[in-house]
């Protein structure tokens, strides 16, 4: 019998369904569950719970400044070589620690401070609003300045001036953290790159031999490195003054000497140079004895020593400095000054 030749009344109906354990479908199963009910804090109704939260905001902040000039002190006080027993932690370095220690807590302090405030004195109550286009219409954007204009007054930013203050100072001053920092970027450069060790009565000394110079071991024609008297290969400086103090010789008939200062800072021909190429601070050695050249081997920087060290080829922006000599009672080649100008590369300190 099919379902047709049923009588209406001997169907099944929801009930049944309901009473053999069919499943119900809800109305609306997304439904909006709605927020809970706001319960207020504390501090929302007791004003001198508010102030006491305000006094802790307030003492993080300033704590937070505290540390901040702990860390300054702690960079001029501990020497880097000064190591000290810690516990826990064992052998330690006392400037890496109290300086480590002392940013955190500069930094601890700010953060706690932050969310101290967050949770006790701004508004908590939960706002529900509906999506919107990215493209705000005119509406909205008010609205939304209207929030914030909102936000900012629950927040007591602009009533809780004890607040507002310290943490102002607080985020001030943990940057100068790093601009204390800055200082181990290296040694400041000062006038040491202005000034070798040659000076008057220093007497030049051949590398090779390790002996005075005197005018008859420079021949026409021949190049020869010297460094200034006093300056032992196996000092702990050596490698820091020679990159400076290096100097070439070499002799030129004086008829073939262009310059004129070039030939009065002379001793009969002889005249002396810097060895550091004023490119990228290259050490010069090869020399050409017919056009009295001298040439880099790095960036083939070319300087006439005929004609003052200028530059005639290459990317060296200067002349090389030439440094003034003569001889003195026992016959030695001397220096009379130092160089005239800073020797190497141009650098930011040049005036």
């Amino acid at each position: 019998m099919s379902s047709q030749e049923i009588p209406e009344e001997n169907l099944p109906t929801a009930q049944d369904d309901a009473a053999h354990g069919a499943v119900e479908v809800a109305e609306d199963p997304f439904a909006d569950p709605g927020l809970p009910a706001h319960k207020p804090r504390i501090q929302d109704v007791d004003e001198r719970a508010a102030k006491r939260s305000e006094r802790t905001v307030a003492f993080l902040f300033t704590l937070s400044m505290l540390a901040t000039i702990a860390f300054i002190a702690s960079y001029v006080i501990f020497p880097v070589t000064e190591i000290v027993y810690i516990w826990p932690f064992g052998h330690v370095s006392s400037l890496n620690f109290s300086l480590g220690m002392t940013l955190g807590v500069a930094l601890f302090c700010i953060g706690a401070g932050a969310v101290h405030w967050a949770r006790t004195l701004m508004s908590d109550q939960e706002i529900a609003d509906e999506r919107h286009p990215i493209e705000a219409e005119p509406e909205v954007r008010a609205k939304v300045m209207a929030d914030f204009a909102a936000g900012a007054a629950e927040s007591g930013f602009g009533r809780r001036k004890l607040l507002r203050n310290t943490m102002f100072g607080a985020l001030a001053m943990v940057p100068l953290s790093g601009l204390v920092l800055l200082r181990d970027l290296g040694p400041l450069p000062e006038k040491k790159l202005r000034s070798t060790l040659w000076a008057k009565g220093k007497q030049l000394i051949n590398m090779n031999t390790n002996e005075p110079l005197r005018p008859e071991d420079v021949v026409v024609g021949s190049l020869t490195f010297a460094m200034p008297e006093g300056l032992e290969e196996d000092a702990h400086d050596f490698q820091k003054e020679i990159a400076k103090a290096a100097l070439m010789i070499v002799r030129i008939q004086p008829d073939d000497i262009k310059d004129k200062r070039e030939l009065e800072w002379s001793h009969e021909g002889i005249v002396a140079f810097s060895k550091i190429c004023t490119h990228v601070g290259c050490p010069i050695s090869l020399y050409e004895q017919q056009t009295h050249h001298v040439l880099c081997p790095c960036h083939q920087s070319t300087f006439d020593l005929a004609d003052g060290a200028r530059v005639i080829f290459g990317p060296a922006g200067h002349r090389l400095p030439q440094l003034r000599i003569g001889v003195n009672a026992e016959g030695n080649l001397e220096a009379l000054g130092d160089f005239d100008e800073p020797v190497g590369p141009a650098f930011w300190e040049r005036g």
